[in-house]
């Protein structure tokens, strides 16, 4: 057996790691770094040899650069979690970045960088917070229907009698008033519930559904937004109940066109990912299809709450279409997710593609 010599070893090892490795001198350029970091960067070596710090690990609001110095010059590593760093197309990527300062040399020394991608599981985590979160809305809304229907009922009922027994029909006018909040309440708690009866699933193409929905909004807005399409065609059908996936989409569209104004654009877009991971249930293969809008976007005091119920960044909005859109998607093992700043807001629809048997559970220190 051949034995490598040390130096030749050690960059062996390096370049088979699959976390990102970068080595920076002491003034902080980069002076090496493994493929994984070439794919976490999605660019080459030959481009990024020689760049400041400051560039690769661009976060503002942590100081990573000085941090860097100071570590440098200290000789005491750290770890700083969750930064942001771009990358080639002008995208960010979540890391861990651990940084371990290496013996001085001639040449001053210099700092080892290891970047560990976290987005996987942040987004696993936020599934998991909006399904929960859902779930629980779900069950405080059966549980609050079901101790308001029965009193309206009764009142009601009520109301009807004592209308039957009025000699004054100008009376009558204060029972109707009873009866028809009374109805009006019944609506708002179905409403809010959804549907009663189980989804009817056959195959159904993704495609017909948001092209039929944006037949819908053409007509309701013929004025405007701009509606594009940006479409795989390659996707296969999903089986699902078409009627509840053209209403979720239709309140997607419907925000997204309130928001965009009739100067602005919406974008309908679909593609496929494969291993992908909803909530603790691994896919082979999900839908993907978004609704984005450039809007002003939804304001940051509300965004963690627009898939509750009677929440709303819209003057008159009644805060019902975002919940209903997430239980009728959760309905078919899917999910709704949203990401929005001014300008760029953008509802993320998830569908299994496969059946429910071809799902497995995953932990979430799985890849997806």
């Amino acid at each position: 057996m051949t034995i490598q010599p040390a130096a030749t070893l050690e960059r062996m090892i390096l370049d088979h790691l699959n976390t990102a490795v970068m080595l920076f001198d002491q003034t902080l350029r980069l002076t090496y770094l493994n493929p994984a970091a070439e794919m976490l960067f999605e660019i080459s070596a030959r481009h990024l040899i020689g760049q400041p710090a400051a560039a690769l690990l661009p976060c503002p609001d942590t100081n990573v650069e000085q941090r860097l110095i100071a570590a440098l010059a200290a000789r005491h590593p750290f770890t700083e979690r969750e930064v942001n760093i771009c990358v080639a197309d002008g995208r960010t990527k979540t890391v861990n970045c651990t940084v371990l300062p290496l013996a001085p040399s001639d040449d001053g020394g210099a700092l080892l960088v290891e970047l560990n991608q976290v987005d996987r599981q942040l987004r696993i985590t936020r599934e998991e917070h909006l399904l929960s979160q859902h779930q629980a809305t779900q069950t405080l809304l059966r549980g609050l229907a079901h101790e308001i229907k029965n009193p309206l009922g009764g009142l009601r009922g009520a109301a009807q009698l004592l209308e039957q027994e009025l000699p004054d029909a100008s009376l009558r006018e204060y029972t109707r008033i009873i009866i028809d909040e009374a109805d009006r309440l019944q609506a708002l708690m179905n409403r809010m519930l959804g549907p009663n009866r189980l989804p009817s699933c056959r195959a159904v193409n993704i495609h017909d559904v948001l092209e039929h929905v944006r037949s819908l909004m053409l007509a309701e807005s013929p004025a405007g937004p701009a509606i594009v399409r940006n479409y795989d065609p390659s996707i296969p059908d999903c089986r699902a109940d078409p009627d509840r996936l053209i209403q979720a989409f239709l309140n997607l569209v419907r925000n997204a066109a309130a928001a965009a104004g009739v100067q602005g654009q919406i974008e309908l877009k679909t593609r496929v990912l494969r291993q992908f991971t909803l909530g603790n249930q691994r896919h082979r293969l999900v839908l993907q299809a978004q609704v984005h809008d450039n809007g002003a976007g939804i304001p940051a005091d509300i965004r963690d709450q627009i898939f509750f119920p009677m929440v709303s960044g819209r003057v008159g909005g009644s805060g019902l279409g975002l919940p209903i859109a997430q239980e009728l998607i959760s309905q078919h093992g899917g999910l709704i997710e949203c990401d929005s700043c001014p300008g760029d807001t953008t509802f993320t629809v998830y569908l299994p593609l496969e059946s429910a048997h071809g799902a497995r559970t995953e932990s979430l220190g799985h890849r997806r």
